[in-house]
């Protein structure tokens, strides 16, 4: 369903890598506040992934009359929903909606100014922060009770069942959910999951960022979570898994519940899509295989790194490693 060409392949890299650098900058002008860079960095790939592919933000038309004029996109009002459980990846979301064309880069340089749109954890619709977390565990229920009213609508709207269950997935409003792996600790996730799977929520997608780190130390040690994949799918999930490393795995990822529908064709003709027989009726969890702090050498895997004050000559060397620069001595 998503474009898996070598060409955006190369884009959505491409996009990863500034991304990083706005994370860079966003963090450096924090000063001695700190910011939380690690379980930022180690999303990048999903973040890009999401917003420069798979998120349905605007109408094509808008998209192109934003592109075109150089302004900032206008979110139409049945888009996918994306919500940062762990909102601690503020440092790859807030590039990622400057990379859609939804806010400036120099709106996000004013990243955790007093008076500001992005100070905190806001919510504000109008640029899609959907939900104003930074409490662990809590935004999954809100995605479930968000995809359960759209089932609900989708059943009145289309009282005829059959014609519901063509309606090409393409089109279809779809809710995402990142959630961090030590968040999992969490009980009310839990129970999330159960109620997910017993609604059948097949248009709730949510990702688990699996860098084994949390602010205490591997997850494996803090609690154990063993294997995520078999207890997903005990609890009713399908379960798709890939390398955070790899932009065109993580787009995989989402695409492979999808197949065309043989017998159905939309009005201009183009491919209608729908959910293989072992996807339907299931909500999925993407679980991306990460490293805290990925793309800089003196982040990566260190638990200190998940809020820091990142100095002058860090920045440096941090931004000559994502550029693929020689480091200045």
């Amino acid at each position: 369903m998503y474009d898996m060409s070598t060409e955006n392949i190369k884009r959505l890299t491409d996009m990863t890598k500034r991304m990083r650098l706005l994370g860079l900058d966003m963090a450096l002008s924090t000063g001695n506040g700190g910011s939380h860079l690690g379980g930022s960095f180690s999303c990048m790939e999903i973040l890009a992934v999401l917003y420069g592919e798979v998120l349905h933000l605007a109408d094509f038309d808008k998209v192109e009359k934003a592109k075109s004029e150089n302004n900032h996109l206008e979110l139409c009002e049945n888009r996918d929903i994306f919500i940062p459980s762990k909102n601690h990846c503020v440092l790859a979301h807030i590039p990622a909606l400057a990379e859609a064309g939804i806010i400036s880069r120099e709106e996000c340089l004013e990243f955790q100014k007093n008076g500001g749109r992005l100070a905190g954890y806001p919510q504000r619709p109008e640029i899609g922060l959907e939900y104003s977390g930074g409490s662990l565990g809590m935004a999954l229920p809100v995605a479930i009770g968000m995809a359960l009213a759209e089932k609900e609508l989708e059943s009145k709207v289309n009282t005829d069942k059959s014609k519901c269950e063509s309606i090409n997935w393409k089109n279809r409003r779809k809710f995402y959910v990142l959630l961090g792996d030590a968040e999992l600790n969490e009980g009310s996730i839990w129970e999330a999951f159960m109620s997910a799977a017993h609604f059948k929520l097949d248009n709730l997608i949510a990702i688990i960022d699996r860098n084994h780190l949390s602010y205490d130390g591997n997850t494996e040690d803090v609690m154990a979570l063993g294997n995520l994949s078999d207890k997903m799918k005990s609890f009713g999930w399908y379960v798709s898994e890939c390398n955070g490393r790899e932009v065109g795995d993580v787009l995989r990822a989402f695409d492979e519940r999808y197949i065309i529908d043989e017998e159905s064709m939309s009005d201009d003709n183009e491919s209608v899509w729908k959910l293989s027989d072992t996807a339907e009726g299931k909500p999925q969890v993407v679980i991306v295989d990460t490293i805290k702090g990925m793309g800089v050498s003196f982040m990566e895997g260190r638990p200190e790194w998940h809020h820091h004050r990142l100095s002058e000559k860090e920045y440096n060397i941090a931004r000559a490693e994502i550029l693929g620069e020689e480091v200045a001595e």
